[in-house]
């Protein structure tokens, strides 16, 4: 398999076959994100897509694929239609390939279009709504608005596709943190995705965040500042179903929960942890990461 640059994956593609068909990332604006910094977006060849692929068919059966880099749904549909028709056919025992979506790449496809994925083994979306907050999403260059991530999202949901969403706590800085919060749990409230991770954000040197924060005109929350944040956003939304975390690796208290059934007894243990003021229980700052 050949990889450009560094990776990216969701945690819960740890053990799927990673298919690089696009490098970097096709916005790569947003002001926190370090990720896909120095490493142009470009759409891969189909011969050099599929000679992985040939490649990776001698592994044995997969049953999990996921497509990198950062957005490979801004792929026209007449170029991704046959890379997933080749994984299809040349890669046995595949149940669910994932991909990385943004809200201008899934509003681009038709619904046809994202059926036709669904029907082809695309069977999850992974799309960072980051804010609820409008102010936000305009300071953070997200490019779109909450109606356009609303708009996105329901339209993944309504292809048959799982869609999981990420948001970032802390991004609102300590200024917008509870605006941010709860703005965040409303559009959550709205889109209703199976699942949402929740990150904590973390200052990457060469962003415009971080130089920000060097400055002095982005000030973060303390630890116990991102937990008063992850209780808000759990005790106001309100999910169909639901799985809920916070356990990536940026995460200062891991959080697991199936919501609404665990909601009352998730945001009594967030609150009782932000009561009692110990450190100890949260993660050391050292084994935080991206």
């Amino acid at each position: 398999m050949k990889y450009e640059g560094m990776i990216i994956r969701p945690p819960s593609e740890a053990a799927s076959l990673l298919s690089q068909i696009t490098t970097g990332c096709s916005h790569n604006r947003c002001t926190f994100c370090g990720s896909f910094k120095g490493k142009p977006f470009r759409i891969k060849g189909f011969e050099e897509i599929e000679e992985d692929i040939l490649e990776a068919s001698s592994y044995g059966p997969i049953e999990r694929v996921f497509l990198c880099d950062g957005d490979a749904l801004i792929i026209p549909q007449k170029k991704l239609v046959p890379i997933l028709e080749s994984l299809n056919k040349h890669i046995k025992g595949i149940k669910r390939i994932g991909i990385y979506a943004n809200a201008k790449s899934t509003l681009r496809k038709t619904s046809a279009e994202l059926k036709e994925l669904r029907d082809l083994g695309l069977k999850i979306a992974y799309l960072g709504v980051e804010t609820g907050n409008e102010e936000l999403l305009k300071k953070i260059r997200k490019g779109v608005d909450s109606r356009q991530l609303i708009e996105s999202c329901h339209k993944i949901k309504n292809a048959g596709i799982t869609l999981s969403v990420t948001v970032i706590l802390g991004l609102g800085g300590k200024d917008m943190s509870v605006g941010h919060a709860l703005d965040t749990a409303k559009i959550l409230t709205v889109i209703d995705p199976q699942y949402v991770g929740a990150l904590t954000i973390m200052l990457v040197p060469g962003t415009p965040l971080y130089e920000e924060h060097l400055s002095g005109n982005f000030v973060l929350p303390d630890r116990f500042g991102f937990l008063e944040e992850l209780g808000i956003i759990v005790a106001h939304s309100n999910f169909t179903n639901c799985f809920f975390t916070s356990n990536h690796a940026s995460n200062y208290l891991p959080i697991r929960a199936l919501l609404p059934q665990e909601k009352v007894r998730t945001v009594r243990l967030i609150y009782d942890v932000i009561k009692s003021q110990n450190s100890g229980v949260l993660k050391p700052e050292y084994m935080r990461g991206l």
